[in-house]
Protein backbone atom coordinates (compact mmCIF):
# COMPACT_ATOMS: atom_id res chain seq x y z
CA UNK A 1 0.00 0.00 0.00
CA UNK A 2 1.39 3.49 -1.00
CA UNK A 3 1.82 6.09 1.49
CA UNK A 4 -1.08 8.57 1.60
CA UNK A 5 -0.37 12.35 1.38
CA UNK A 6 -1.88 15.65 0.27
CA UNK A 7 -0.82 17.41 -2.36
CA UNK A 8 0.56 20.74 -2.06
CA UNK A 9 -2.15 22.41 -3.76
CA UNK A 10 -4.78 24.25 -1.35
CA UNK A 11 -7.99 21.98 -0.87
CA UNK A 12 -10.06 25.24 -0.12
CA UNK A 13 -11.35 26.25 -2.77
CA UNK A 14 -9.34 24.43 -5.15
CA UNK A 15 -10.06 23.34 -8.41
CA UNK A 16 -6.52 22.43 -9.68
CA UNK A 17 -2.99 21.96 -9.07
CA UNK A 18 -1.69 25.48 -8.84
CA UNK A 19 1.14 26.42 -10.99
CA UNK A 20 3.83 25.71 -8.33
CA UNK A 21 5.94 22.26 -8.12
CA UNK A 22 4.40 19.23 -6.29
CA UNK A 23 5.57 18.95 -3.03
CA UNK A 24 4.25 15.36 -1.48
CA UNK A 25 3.89 12.47 -2.63
CA UNK A 26 1.70 12.74 -5.79
CA UNK A 27 -1.73 11.08 -6.45
CA UNK A 28 -2.94 10.07 -10.04
CA UNK A 29 -6.32 9.06 -10.57
CA UNK A 30 -7.79 6.46 -11.97
CA UNK A 31 -11.03 6.60 -13.77
CA UNK A 32 -12.31 3.26 -15.04
CA UNK A 33 -15.81 1.15 -16.25
CA UNK A 34 -15.67 -0.70 -13.03
CA UNK A 35 -19.48 -1.02 -12.95
CA UNK A 36 -21.57 -1.04 -15.89
CA UNK A 37 -21.50 -2.18 -19.65
CA UNK A 38 -17.26 -2.61 -19.58
CA UNK A 39 -17.48 -4.22 -16.02
CA UNK A 40 -15.34 -7.01 -17.13
CA UNK A 41 -12.92 -5.10 -19.21
CA UNK A 42 -11.91 -2.70 -16.68
CA UNK A 43 -9.79 -4.91 -14.01
CA UNK A 44 -7.06 -5.60 -15.92
CA UNK A 45 -7.01 -2.46 -17.14
CA UNK A 46 -6.51 -0.87 -14.17
CA UNK A 47 -3.88 -3.36 -13.04
CA UNK A 48 -1.67 -2.52 -16.17
CA UNK A 49 -2.14 0.92 -15.39
CA UNK A 50 -1.21 0.33 -11.63
CA UNK A 51 2.20 -1.70 -12.65
CA UNK A 52 3.31 0.97 -14.39
CA UNK A 53 3.41 3.30 -11.51
CA UNK A 54 4.65 0.21 -9.26
CA UNK A 55 7.62 0.56 -11.32
CA UNK A 56 8.11 3.77 -11.02
CA UNK A 57 8.07 3.79 -7.30
CA UNK A 58 10.47 0.50 -7.34
CA UNK A 59 12.75 2.90 -9.33
CA UNK A 60 13.05 5.53 -7.46
CA UNK A 61 9.78 7.55 -7.45
CA UNK A 62 8.79 10.80 -9.11
CA UNK A 63 9.83 14.36 -8.58
CA UNK A 64 12.63 13.67 -6.82
CA UNK A 65 11.91 10.57 -4.60
CA UNK A 66 8.66 11.03 -4.08
CA UNK A 67 5.53 8.02 -4.25
CA UNK A 68 2.38 7.65 -7.24
CA UNK A 69 -0.50 6.57 -5.54
CA UNK A 70 -3.34 5.47 -7.91
CA UNK A 71 -6.61 6.62 -6.72
CA UNK A 72 -9.21 4.83 -8.35
CA UNK A 73 -12.69 6.41 -9.26
CA UNK A 74 -15.66 4.26 -11.16
CA UNK A 75 -17.53 6.02 -13.78
CA UNK A 76 -19.81 3.49 -14.82
CA UNK A 77 -19.27 3.88 -18.25
CA UNK A 78 -21.88 6.48 -17.79
CA UNK A 79 -21.23 10.80 -18.25
CA UNK A 80 -22.86 11.88 -15.20
CA UNK A 81 -20.92 8.69 -12.99
CA UNK A 82 -17.70 10.05 -14.66
CA UNK A 83 -18.52 13.75 -14.19
CA UNK A 84 -19.08 13.03 -10.30
CA UNK A 85 -16.27 10.77 -9.87
CA UNK A 86 -14.01 13.39 -11.70
CA UNK A 87 -14.77 15.81 -9.18
CA UNK A 88 -14.38 14.16 -5.99
CA UNK A 89 -10.74 13.00 -7.85
CA UNK A 90 -9.89 16.63 -9.07
CA UNK A 91 -11.40 18.53 -6.38
CA UNK A 92 -11.27 16.62 -3.12
CA UNK A 93 -8.56 14.03 -3.74
CA UNK A 94 -6.46 16.56 -5.77
CA UNK A 95 -5.32 14.52 -8.11
CA UNK A 96 -1.72 15.49 -10.42
CA UNK A 97 -3.48 13.86 -13.72
CA UNK A 98 -6.35 11.82 -14.51
CA UNK A 99 -5.87 8.41 -16.23
CA UNK A 100 -9.19 7.65 -17.65
CA UNK A 101 -12.25 7.15 -18.40
CA UNK A 102 -12.50 4.00 -20.24
CA UNK A 103 -15.85 4.84 -22.11
CA UNK A 104 -15.96 7.80 -24.64
CA UNK A 105 -19.40 9.24 -23.18
CA UNK A 106 -17.38 9.62 -20.28
CA UNK A 107 -14.15 11.38 -21.43
CA UNK A 108 -16.26 13.71 -23.75
CA UNK A 109 -18.64 14.70 -20.14
CA UNK A 110 -15.48 14.66 -17.98
CA UNK A 111 -12.82 16.75 -20.25
CA UNK A 112 -15.75 19.41 -20.50
CA UNK A 113 -16.97 19.78 -17.32
CA UNK A 114 -14.05 18.47 -14.65
CA UNK A 115 -10.63 18.12 -16.14
CA UNK A 116 -10.49 21.30 -18.98
CA UNK A 117 -11.79 23.50 -16.74
CA UNK A 118 -9.44 22.23 -13.50
CA UNK A 119 -6.32 22.41 -15.91
CA UNK A 120 -5.97 18.82 -15.11
CA UNK A 121 -4.35 16.62 -18.15
CA UNK A 122 -6.37 13.98 -19.21
CA UNK A 123 -5.00 10.74 -21.15
CA UNK A 124 -7.71 7.79 -21.98
CA UNK A 125 -6.60 4.51 -22.71
CA UNK A 126 -9.90 3.31 -24.38
CA UNK A 127 -11.75 6.30 -25.34
CA UNK A 128 -12.57 5.56 -28.87
CA UNK A 129 -15.11 8.38 -30.34
CA UNK A 130 -14.05 10.69 -32.66
CA UNK A 131 -15.87 12.98 -31.07
CA UNK A 132 -12.90 13.50 -28.63
CA UNK A 133 -10.64 14.54 -31.44
CA UNK A 134 -12.46 17.63 -31.83
CA UNK A 135 -13.16 18.96 -27.91
CA UNK A 136 -11.91 22.28 -27.10
CA UNK A 137 -10.01 21.07 -24.83
CA UNK A 138 -7.18 23.00 -24.42
CA UNK A 139 -4.48 20.58 -25.17
CA UNK A 140 -5.22 18.67 -22.29
CA UNK A 141 -6.85 15.68 -23.42
CA UNK A 142 -4.71 12.31 -24.93
CA UNK A 143 -5.46 9.09 -25.84
CA UNK A 144 -3.05 5.74 -26.38
CA UNK A 145 -5.94 4.15 -28.64
CA UNK A 146 -6.52 5.32 -32.06
CA UNK A 147 -9.98 7.11 -33.21
CA UNK A 148 -12.99 5.02 -33.98
CA UNK A 149 -12.64 6.60 -37.34
CA UNK A 150 -9.62 4.69 -38.18
CA UNK A 151 -11.36 1.19 -36.37
CA UNK A 152 -14.40 1.37 -38.22
CA UNK A 153 -13.32 2.13 -41.62
CA UNK A 154 -10.70 -0.50 -41.47
CA UNK A 155 -13.37 -3.10 -40.52
CA UNK A 156 -15.44 -2.17 -43.64
CA UNK A 157 -12.60 -2.76 -45.78
CA UNK A 158 -11.64 -5.70 -43.99
CA UNK A 159 -14.92 -7.32 -44.21
CA UNK A 160 -15.48 -6.39 -47.98
CA UNK A 161 -12.49 -7.91 -48.62
CA UNK A 162 -13.71 -10.90 -46.96
CA UNK A 163 -16.24 -11.06 -49.21
CA UNK A 164 -18.82 -9.78 -46.72
CA UNK A 165 -20.31 -7.48 -49.62
CA UNK A 166 -24.14 -6.95 -47.29
CA UNK A 167 -25.07 -6.39 -43.69
CA UNK A 168 -26.67 -5.08 -40.81
CA UNK A 169 -25.98 -2.72 -38.64
CA UNK A 170 -27.14 -2.73 -34.72
CA UNK A 171 -25.48 0.34 -32.32
CA UNK A 172 -25.46 1.36 -29.39
CA UNK A 173 -27.32 4.86 -29.00
CA UNK A 174 -23.85 6.89 -27.60
CA UNK A 175 -20.90 8.56 -28.48
CA UNK A 176 -19.09 5.10 -28.77
CA UNK A 177 -21.43 3.32 -30.73
CA UNK A 178 -22.67 6.09 -32.71
CA UNK A 179 -19.56 6.98 -33.85
CA UNK A 180 -17.71 3.73 -34.53
CA UNK A 181 -21.19 2.94 -36.42
CA UNK A 182 -21.07 5.64 -38.66
CA UNK A 183 -17.72 5.65 -39.61
CA UNK A 184 -17.85 1.66 -40.33
CA UNK A 185 -21.04 2.68 -42.96
CA UNK A 186 -19.51 5.62 -44.81
CA UNK A 187 -16.56 3.48 -45.96
CA UNK A 188 -18.41 0.09 -45.84
CA UNK A 189 -20.75 1.71 -48.75
CA UNK A 190 -18.12 3.86 -50.17
CA UNK A 191 -16.73 0.65 -51.22
CA UNK A 192 -19.70 -1.02 -52.97
CA UNK A 193 -20.88 -2.65 -49.78
CA UNK A 194 -24.91 -2.36 -48.77
CA UNK A 195 -26.19 -1.81 -45.42
CA UNK A 196 -28.90 -3.49 -45.24
CA UNK A 197 -30.59 -2.30 -42.25
CA UNK A 198 -28.96 0.28 -39.80
CA UNK A 199 -30.71 1.04 -36.13
CA UNK A 200 -29.52 2.62 -33.09
CA UNK A 201 -30.72 0.72 -30.20
CA UNK A 202 -31.11 1.99 -26.08
CA UNK A 203 -29.35 0.22 -23.13
CA UNK A 204 -30.31 -1.60 -20.54
CA UNK A 205 -33.53 -3.54 -22.89
CA UNK A 206 -35.05 -6.75 -21.50
CA UNK A 207 -35.87 -7.71 -24.93
CA UNK A 208 -34.23 -6.69 -28.40
CA UNK A 209 -36.15 -9.35 -30.60
CA UNK A 210 -38.03 -6.48 -32.76
CA UNK A 211 -35.00 -4.51 -32.92
CA UNK A 212 -33.23 -7.33 -34.94
CA UNK A 213 -36.30 -8.81 -36.49
CA UNK A 214 -36.54 -5.07 -38.11
CA UNK A 215 -32.76 -5.37 -39.28
CA UNK A 216 -32.95 -9.01 -40.05
CA UNK A 217 -36.02 -7.87 -43.00
CA UNK A 218 -33.22 -6.20 -45.09
CA UNK A 219 -32.03 -9.97 -45.80
CA UNK A 220 -28.57 -9.48 -44.67
CA UNK A 221 -27.11 -12.85 -43.08
CA UNK A 222 -24.21 -10.89 -41.09
CA UNK A 223 -24.58 -8.98 -38.63
CA UNK A 224 -22.62 -5.91 -37.41
CA UNK A 225 -23.23 -5.04 -33.79
CA UNK A 226 -21.17 -2.09 -32.04
CA UNK A 227 -21.98 -2.43 -28.50
CA UNK A 228 -20.24 -3.89 -25.26
CA UNK A 229 -19.96 -7.69 -25.13
CA UNK A 230 -20.29 -7.12 -21.35
CA UNK A 231 -23.48 -5.60 -21.28
CA UNK A 232 -26.66 -4.94 -23.88
CA UNK A 233 -24.19 -6.45 -26.57
CA UNK A 234 -24.47 -9.80 -25.20
CA UNK A 235 -27.78 -9.67 -24.67
CA UNK A 236 -27.99 -8.78 -28.82
CA UNK A 237 -26.40 -11.57 -29.78
CA UNK A 238 -27.99 -13.66 -27.25
CA UNK A 239 -31.49 -13.10 -28.72
CA UNK A 240 -29.64 -12.99 -32.69
CA UNK A 241 -28.40 -16.77 -31.91
CA UNK A 242 -31.75 -17.89 -30.24
CA UNK A 243 -33.87 -16.47 -32.86
CA UNK A 244 -31.94 -17.53 -36.17
CA UNK A 245 -32.06 -13.95 -37.14
CA UNK A 246 -28.75 -14.08 -38.79
CA UNK A 247 -25.74 -16.59 -39.46
CA UNK A 248 -22.89 -14.61 -38.89
CA UNK A 249 -22.02 -11.70 -36.24
CA UNK A 250 -19.39 -9.29 -36.24
CA UNK A 251 -18.32 -6.95 -33.54
CA UNK A 252 -16.24 -3.88 -32.66
CA UNK A 253 -13.78 -3.84 -29.83
CA UNK A 254 -16.43 -2.89 -27.47
CA UNK A 255 -17.03 -6.95 -28.01
CA UNK A 256 -14.44 -8.98 -27.76
CA UNK A 257 -14.85 -9.66 -23.82
CA UNK A 258 -14.75 -12.75 -22.41
CA UNK A 259 -18.05 -12.33 -21.14
CA UNK A 260 -19.93 -13.85 -24.29
CA UNK A 261 -17.66 -17.45 -24.21
CA UNK A 262 -18.81 -17.34 -20.78
CA UNK A 263 -22.31 -16.84 -21.32
CA UNK A 264 -23.03 -18.34 -24.45
CA UNK A 265 -20.31 -20.71 -25.14
CA UNK A 266 -17.81 -21.17 -27.87
CA UNK A 267 -19.38 -23.76 -29.76
CA UNK A 268 -21.91 -21.02 -30.21
CA UNK A 269 -19.56 -18.74 -31.61
CA UNK A 270 -18.07 -20.06 -33.86
CA UNK A 271 -19.39 -17.15 -36.98
CA UNK A 272 -18.25 -14.53 -34.44
CA UNK A 273 -15.73 -12.20 -35.25
CA UNK A 274 -14.51 -9.02 -33.51
CA UNK A 275 -12.03 -6.03 -34.46
CA UNK A 276 -9.40 -4.48 -31.68
CA UNK A 277 -6.83 -2.70 -31.46
CA UNK A 278 -2.91 -4.90 -31.16
CA UNK A 279 0.11 -4.19 -29.84
CA UNK A 280 2.70 -3.96 -32.69
CA UNK A 281 5.42 -6.69 -31.77
CA UNK A 282 8.47 -5.00 -30.35
CA UNK A 283 10.92 -4.83 -28.10
CA UNK A 284 8.39 -2.72 -25.89
CA UNK A 285 5.26 -5.37 -26.20
CA UNK A 286 7.66 -7.57 -24.85
CA UNK A 287 9.04 -5.93 -21.92
CA UNK A 288 5.78 -5.11 -20.78
CA UNK A 289 4.07 -8.40 -21.27
CA UNK A 290 7.01 -10.03 -19.14
CA UNK A 291 6.68 -7.33 -16.87
CA UNK A 292 2.57 -7.99 -17.24
CA UNK A 293 2.84 -11.51 -17.01
CA UNK A 294 5.33 -11.49 -13.82
CA UNK A 295 2.65 -9.79 -11.62
CA UNK A 296 -0.26 -12.69 -12.94
CA UNK A 297 -1.80 -10.40 -15.95
CA UNK A 298 -2.98 -11.78 -18.89
CA UNK A 299 -1.09 -9.76 -21.88
CA UNK A 300 -3.72 -10.10 -24.54
CA UNK A 301 -6.38 -9.07 -22.69
CA UNK A 302 -8.38 -5.68 -23.93
CA UNK A 303 -6.76 -2.41 -23.64
CA UNK A 304 -4.06 -3.39 -21.25
CA UNK A 305 -1.21 -2.36 -23.32
CA UNK A 306 -3.12 1.21 -23.48
CA UNK A 307 -3.59 1.08 -20.10
CA UNK A 308 -0.05 0.84 -19.14
CA UNK A 309 0.68 3.10 -21.37
CA UNK A 310 -1.44 5.90 -20.52
CA UNK A 311 -0.27 5.50 -17.22
CA UNK A 312 3.43 5.75 -18.08
CA UNK A 313 2.97 8.36 -20.46
CA UNK A 314 1.24 9.99 -17.60
CA UNK A 315 3.86 9.63 -15.05
CA UNK A 316 6.54 11.06 -17.67
CA UNK A 317 4.85 14.28 -18.32
CA UNK A 318 4.52 15.60 -14.24
CA UNK A 319 8.48 13.70 -14.25
CA UNK A 320 9.26 16.26 -16.96
CA UNK A 321 7.06 19.06 -16.16
CA UNK A 322 8.93 19.25 -12.86
CA UNK A 323 5.31 18.82 -11.03
CA UNK A 324 4.17 22.55 -12.74
CA UNK A 325 0.53 21.74 -13.72
CA UNK A 326 0.35 24.59 -16.18
CA UNK A 327 3.34 22.14 -17.94
CA UNK A 328 2.02 18.67 -18.18
CA UNK A 329 0.28 18.80 -20.54
CA UNK A 330 2.85 20.31 -22.77
CA UNK A 331 5.28 17.59 -21.67
CA UNK A 332 2.61 15.05 -22.38
CA UNK A 333 3.26 16.19 -26.46
CA UNK A 334 6.99 16.68 -25.91
CA UNK A 335 7.93 12.77 -24.66
CA UNK A 336 5.72 10.81 -27.49
CA UNK A 337 6.53 12.91 -30.25
CA UNK A 338 9.03 10.76 -32.24
CA UNK A 339 12.18 13.07 -31.28
CA UNK A 340 14.45 12.26 -29.04
CA UNK A 341 16.16 9.38 -27.03
CA UNK A 342 14.01 5.91 -27.25
CA UNK A 343 12.55 4.99 -23.65
CA UNK A 344 10.31 2.09 -23.90
CA UNK A 345 8.31 0.07 -20.56
CA UNK A 346 10.10 -0.26 -17.28
CA UNK A 347 12.46 2.47 -18.03
CA UNK A 348 11.56 4.75 -15.33
CA UNK A 349 15.56 5.18 -14.22
CA UNK A 350 16.96 5.94 -16.96
CA UNK A 351 13.95 8.46 -18.52
CA UNK A 352 14.45 10.42 -15.39
CA UNK A 353 18.16 10.80 -15.90
CA UNK A 354 17.22 11.63 -19.23
CA UNK A 355 15.03 14.60 -18.45
CA UNK A 356 17.16 15.39 -15.38
CA UNK A 357 19.73 16.09 -18.07
CA UNK A 358 18.05 18.49 -19.72
CA UNK A 359 17.52 15.64 -22.89
CA UNK A 360 15.09 14.94 -25.15
CA UNK A 361 13.07 11.61 -24.97
CA UNK A 362 10.39 9.64 -27.09
CA UNK A 363 8.31 7.24 -25.17
CA UNK A 364 8.11 3.68 -27.31
CA UNK A 365 5.06 2.03 -25.81
CA UNK A 366 3.60 -1.05 -25.72
CA UNK A 367 0.85 -0.65 -27.75
CA UNK A 368 2.86 1.49 -30.51
CA UNK A 369 5.30 4.57 -30.64
CA UNK A 370 2.38 6.64 -29.85
CA UNK A 371 3.42 9.86 -31.57
CA UNK A 372 0.55 12.53 -30.44
CA UNK A 373 -0.65 14.55 -33.05
CA UNK A 374 -2.15 18.22 -32.37
CA UNK A 375 -5.77 16.72 -30.98
CA UNK A 376 -4.14 14.55 -28.87
CA UNK A 377 -4.58 11.37 -31.03
CA UNK A 378 -2.25 9.16 -32.18
CA UNK A 379 -1.66 5.79 -34.87
CA UNK A 380 -2.38 2.35 -34.32
CA UNK A 381 -3.20 -1.25 -35.41
CA UNK A 382 -5.87 -3.31 -35.04
CA UNK A 383 -6.79 -7.14 -35.24
CA UNK A 384 -9.80 -9.04 -36.08
CA UNK A 385 -10.18 -11.70 -33.67
CA UNK A 386 -12.33 -15.02 -33.56
CA UNK A 387 -13.17 -17.31 -30.88
CA UNK A 388 -10.73 -20.07 -30.38
CA UNK A 389 -11.42 -22.55 -26.97
CA UNK A 390 -11.64 -20.52 -24.28
CA UNK A 391 -10.14 -17.00 -25.62
CA UNK A 392 -9.99 -14.58 -28.03
CA UNK A 393 -7.47 -15.13 -30.64
CA UNK A 394 -6.07 -12.76 -33.54
CA UNK A 395 -7.32 -13.72 -37.16
CA UNK A 396 -5.54 -11.13 -39.15
CA UNK A 397 -4.26 -7.56 -39.53
CA UNK A 398 -6.98 -4.96 -40.29
CA UNK A 399 -5.33 -2.40 -42.85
Amino acid sequence: MLKKIALAASLFGATALTAQAVQADVKIGLLGGISGPIAAMAPPMLEAAQLAFQQVNEQGGILGGQKIKPVVGDSACNPQNGVDAATKLVNIEQVAGLVGPHCSGSVLAVANSVTVPAGITLITPSGTSPEITGLEDKGQVFRTVPSDDFQGRSLARTLLNLGTKKVAVAYLNNDYGSGLSNAFKVEFEANGGEIAGYAAHEEGKASYRSNLAELARGGADTLVIFDYGDGTGLTILRQALENGFFTNFVGGDGMKSDALIRELGAENLTNFIASSPVGEKSDSLELFNEAYISVGGNPDAIFVTSSYDAAFLMALALEKSGGVSTKVSTSMAAVSNGQGEAVRPGEWKKAVELIAAGKDIDYKGASGDLNFDNAGDVPGSYGLFKVDGDAFVMQQDLN
